[in-house]
């Protein structure tokens, strides 16, 4: 299934797909379909309402939107304003969070669904819920393609067809289940050996358990080799054959665009969400804050009063130590502070980008912008404490050069932790470089040794050094 939806990134793939007779083109196929994987990954800092929004936003026209119905359809309403939240932790439960997972993809007016396993880690009741929503999914003219594991009776019976497999991945039966699972029970018990169903037993149990690998040698049969010579695969043929020529005076789909909608659009779409997220997420802002503040009061108690005291060298290097630990203390706090958040919706990236709901490049821009806001705050907090506290030269044009260049240096090393988060496979791992690299910047700062002191085949890694330039451009102004 994650072949024929396209989100398949590993392995081999051999074969061909086509739709209405034509070769499959993924971009276009993507715009057409939607995917609820197993896992339902959504971003956590933002509401039911505005996640089905936002999905609607950029893959529909303005016109076709239509939330409240899908909202409806899913039984969704009541939960309108709640925060999805993490799982296991906060927010949405599983069987809520599986139906926001089907809304998010319904928004988008798709002609098929696919799903993976919509029942897994639910309890039946949950499960009973899960399936009627996707029943009401398929009774409004969709196509629901979907894996399921071991159904109860009455979520088995909710299905039209079956394409059952048995290990190796070869076909045992395609076809219709008929009222009551009939035609799938006609088809089993005419294979000679295969026991009756019992009155009232679930024919999704009794399906699985004479199709075994142990009632094959029993029985000494093949059932897909039963199955290739039946009636039901030479229709499943002809139908295959019939659909795989494209009808006269028909033409591929296609779309004049590879998105929905266009870049600005893409992108002020995606900052409407960074700026809920960021905006509803106060363990991550309110610490920033916070520390800002409590290391702002600390650095500026320490160094109080020395900015108009500059008389001997060793006062000179006492505002050169407090410049220095007051842009590298910080400034790795925001590296490591990022980092988590990044990753968090970095899965979410993955899921939407594969939706082709929008290209990386507004997705990136909408983290930086809202970042950049933040910084400012953060930065214009720390830059007033520090700057009256130590006691420099009381200039406008001086205090908005020293604001610039800590706004510059809180700024690369934010964008620093969310560069590692995507260029390396986990967080954990982003970490491990962060710190490696952390270390040559302060080491080659220029304050630990000075520039003419470091070993000439290492001084080039002077200029390399982004704190190098933040402590020359905050002492030089």
């Amino acid at each position: 299934m994650d072949v024929l939806a396209g989100r398949k990134t590993g392995g081999y793939i051999e074969g061909s797909i086509s739709i209405s007779g034509y070769p499959k083109n993924q971009q276009t196929f993507a715009r057409v379909t939607g995917y609820c994987e197993q896992n339902d990954i959504h971003s956590p800092h933002v509401t039911v309402y505005e996640s089905l929004v936002y999905s609607a936003w950029l893959r529909l026209a303005k016109d076709q939107m239509f939330v409240e119905d899908v909202m409806e359809l899913v039984e969704l309403n009541p939960l309108k304003n709640s925060l999805v939240g993490l799982p296991g932790v906060d927010g949405l439960s599983t069987e809520q969070r599986k139906r926001l997972t089907i809304a998010v993809e319904l928004v988008a007016n798709p002609s098929i669904i696919f799903m993976d396993e919509p029942t897994s880690g639910l309890d039946a009741r949950a499960a009973a819920i899960v399936m009627r929503t996707v029943r009401n999914t398929v009774d409004t003219g969709r196509t629901v393609v979907c894996t399921i594991h071991q159904p109860s009776i009455d979520i088995f019976e909710a299905f039209d067809e079956l394409f059952l497999m048995k290990r190796g991945g070869q076909v045992i039966y395609a076809g219709p289940l008929g009222r009551q699972s009939h035609k799938l029970v006609e088809y089993f018990e005419a294979i000679p050996g295969v026991p009756k169903i019992k009155e009232g037993y679930n024919p999704a149990t009794w399906m699985l358990e004479i199709s075994s690998t142990a009632v094959e040698a029993q029985l000494d049969v093949d059932f897909s080799e039963i199955y290739s010579k039946s009636e039901l695969y030479r229709k499943n043929e002809e139908l295959i054959k019939d659909l795989s020529t494209p009808v006269p005076g028909t033409v591929d789909l296609h779309f004049p665009t590879t998105y929905s909608q266009g870049f600005f659009t893409q992108c002020k779409a995606c900052f409407w969400k960074q700026h809920n997220s960021y905006w509803r997420n106060p363990q991550y802002n309110g610490i920033r804050f916070f520390m800002t503040f409590f290391v702002g009061i600390i650095f500026g108690m320490i160094f109080w009063g020395k900015g108009d005291k500059i008389h001997k060298q060793q006062d000179l290097m006492n505002l050169l130590g407090a410049m220095y630990s007051a842009v590298l203390f910080l400034g790795a706090t925001n590296t490591s502070a990022v980092q988590s958040v990044v990753a968090i919706e970095r899965t979410v990236f993955y899921r939407e980008r594969a939706a082709g709901m929008y290209s990386p490049l507004p997705y990136a821009f909408a983290q930086v912008a809202i970042e950049a806001i933040y910084v400012s705050i953060q930065t214009l907090m720390y830059s007033i404490l520090l700057y009256s506290m130590i006691g420099f030269h009381m200039d406008v044009g001086k205090f908005f050069l020293f604001y610039y260049f800590i706004l510059m240096c809180f700024m690369y090393f934010t964008l620093y932790g969310m560069m590692l988060v995507a260029l390396t496979p986990n967080h954990q791992f982003a970490a491990i470089v962060m710190s490696f690299f952390l270390s040559f910047w302060n080491l080659f700062s220029g304050f630990l040794i000075p520039r003419t002191e470091i070993p000439i085949w290492w001084r080039w890694y002077y200029w390399a050094s982004p704190v190098a330039w933040t402590i020359n451009g905050l002492v030089t102004s």
